[in-house]
């Protein structure tokens, strides 16, 4: 059971996955989308990628304001929300991902990484900081 994190944008999606136990969040990849609002081949990828890594449950990036509403970004994310359940007949839950790019930015600087393999990477962390973060609220299954 593995479940697929995501960070949601209107020029890129990173896509991070769980290792099976649910334990850790390892970056996987960065869909670029050419319109912001053609969002079919984005769902096509996603589903993809479900399909291949037999993924049972979608965590999406939430991009509250830091006081806490909803703004046109975060409405965007809802309705994308709609169609990728809709499209992977999968459960996606929405994870608050305030802060989650300036983290992964700041993990990026310190590992003096370049401004272009920064922006190259960058979408891909954030989807495994929103990843971990809901992986780390959630009790560990230790056997």
């Amino acid at each position: 059971m593995r479940t697929l994190g995501l960070d949601f944008g209107s020029k890129t999606v990173g896509v991070s996955l769980s290792d099976p136990f649910g334990w850790t969040a390892q970056g996987l990849e960065t869909i670029n989308r050419k319109q912001e609002e053609n969002i079919g081949p984005t769902i096509e990828r996603i589903g993809q990628i479900c399909k291949e890594h037999q993924v049972t449950k979608i965590v999406l990036g939430f991009p509250k304001n830091m006081n806490n509403t909803i703004g046109e970004r975060g409405e965007k994310t809802i309705k994308f929300k709609e169609q990728l359940e809709k499209a992977t007949k999968l459960e996606v839950e929405l994870w608050d991902e305030r802060l989650s790019t300036v983290a992964a930015e700041n993990l990026l600087l310190e590992a003096d990484l370049s401004r272009q393999k920064r922006r190259n990477l960058i979408d891909k962390m954030a989807a495994v900081y929103i990843l971990q973060g809901y992986l780390d609220s959630k009790p560990n299954n230790i056997i």
